[in-house]
């Protein structure tokens, strides 16, 4: 460490995916164990760290903001900032020549190197010049086995399974920023289940590029959910994001047996196109992905599905979109994230096509999906009227302190008064549903 007697104080900002929310826990984990110490107050911290998303331009617009804030704070006193996960890894050049503020650049398999890194980097401030610290190298191996992630706190506790991706979607930059897929050992996935438990985590959410792909000797991904939901103290076990390429039975009888797997499936589309699903890389067609929700909705008839759709993919045609408006209002799914297409830098598709449609298309596209699918999802909601669920007590509403949010075990939120009785966050309660709405149930 430096000379300074008290702990460096860090304050970390995180961006994007649930993958970078539990990466976030790691680096915590990892700083703390090195002697650094953390703090939500950005005017204290002696280093400013951003854990960063690559996947959709406005995540890369929101880093870009805070870095030319710190531009004015870095002139004004001893700060170190640095840049971490997919934006490092995939826009080193970029950041490096248009931000020279930044101090450290670390990719998702550096984090072992942070606390040398930032120390390092602590230590050339000190003696009066900037010293910059980059480690950028994808890993075949490093699934952060061993470190015990620092959590904030709440009823969920994410548990990373797998690292990387082998699918290369040719819109997707996660293989570049995140490399080859390998899976965790499954009992060091359970040891960290029971710890969670041990701290008063009643809910975890397994993570992975596509947890299909899960595979340690001869456990697979199923057999591994199974496993934590017989965890003691743990009520409910979620997962995202499955493949619709792949997705394997006995992941669906599980699903369908286990009592504390939650009753909930995000089956991101990205197109009904089959034109466009194959210029997407995607492996399957959209019967094939109907077939598929047929067989979920069979195995599992209470099944909460969810998705992603990407509209204005490279020369999709108003034909294109309407046979993705088709299969949205098919599947009738609860809810989707609806996104427009931005093309990512490294990607087959940035190599390959043209990012070709206009940018008030993409935006007119992505109104009425959202339209149309706000729509499907009151529809869906309104179904739940008068039925009395299981719900897992999160936190005050965001809005109205007065009253709870709680998760049904299709994730779906519901919110209800708090003076009706004494509860707690991580309780499960019963609550009947009177009224609804896109977003959410209301309870007595």
């Amino acid at each position: 460490m430096t000379n300074k007697t008290s702990p460096h104080l860090v304050h970390i900002e995180t961006f994007g995916c649930q993958m970078n929310e539990s990466d976030s826990e790691l680096v915590r984990s990892l700083l703390k164990q090195d002697g650094f110490a953390f703090t939500e107050d950005r005017e204290r911290a002696d280093v400013m760290l951003m854990n960063t998303c690559a996947i959709r331009e406005n995540a890369h617009n929101k880093v870009y903001g805070h870095l030319g804030e710190l531009q004015a704070v870095k002139k004004e006193r001893p700060l170190v900032v640095g840049v971490l996960g997919c934006m490092a890894q995939s826009l080193k050049d970029e950041l490096t020549k248009k931000v020279p503020l930044i101090d450290v650049l670390a990719g998702p398999d550096a984090y072992r190197q942070l606390p040398m890194l930032i120390t390092n980097a602590l230590q050339a401030q000190e003696q009066g010049f900037a010293k910059k610290a980059f480690a950028l190298d994808l890993s075949e191996y490093e699934t952060y086995e061993g470190v015990l992630p620092d959590r904030d706190g709440g009823v969920n506790a994410w548990i990373t399974v797998m690292r990387g991706c082998d699918n290369f979607c040719s819109f997707c930059v996660v293989p570049y920023t995140r490399g080859r897929e390998r899976s965790r050992e499954p009992q060091s996935v359970l040891a960290e289940a029971q710890q969670a438990a041990s701290l008063g985590y009643k809910q975890i959410t397994l993570l992975g590029q596509n947890v299909n792909s899960y595979r340690s000797g001869d456990w697979d991904f199923a057999r591994l959910i199974s496993a934590v939901a017989d965890t003691p103290g743990i009520e409910r076990v979620r997962f995202t994001s499955p493949h619709p390429k792949d997705y394997p039975l006995p992941l669906l009888t599980a699903i369908a047996a286990h009592p504390k797997i939650c009753k909930h499936i995000h089956l991101p589309l990205q197109s009904g196109s089959d034109r466009i699903l194959d210029l997407m890389g995607r492996e399957y067609t959209a019967a094939d992905y109907s077939r598929l929700v047929d067989q979920i909705k069979g195995m599992i008839p209470d099944i909460v599905l969810t998705t992603d759709i990407i509209c204005g993919f490279s020369t999709e045609t108003e034909q294109d979109f309407e046979s993705t408006c088709r299969l949205v209002e098919q599947t009738r799914f609860h809810s989707a994230f609806v996104f427009a297409y931005s093309e990512r830098k490294n990607t087959i598709a940035a190599r390959k096509f043209e990012d070709d449609i206009p940018e008030d298309v993409k935006g007119e596209r992505v109104k009425r999906l959202v339209e149309l699918q706000r729509e499907i999802g009151g529809a869906r909601n309104r179904e739940y009227l008068g039925q009395t669920l299981s719900v897992l007590v999160e936190r005050e509403a965001t809005r109205s302190p007065d009253k709870w949010m709680g998760k049904t075990d299709g994730n779906i939120a519901v919110i209800w008064d708090k003076s009706l009785e004494p509860l707690q966050p991580g309780m499960l309660t019963n609550r009947r549903i009177t009224d609804s709405s896109v977003a959410a149930l209301f309870a007595e």
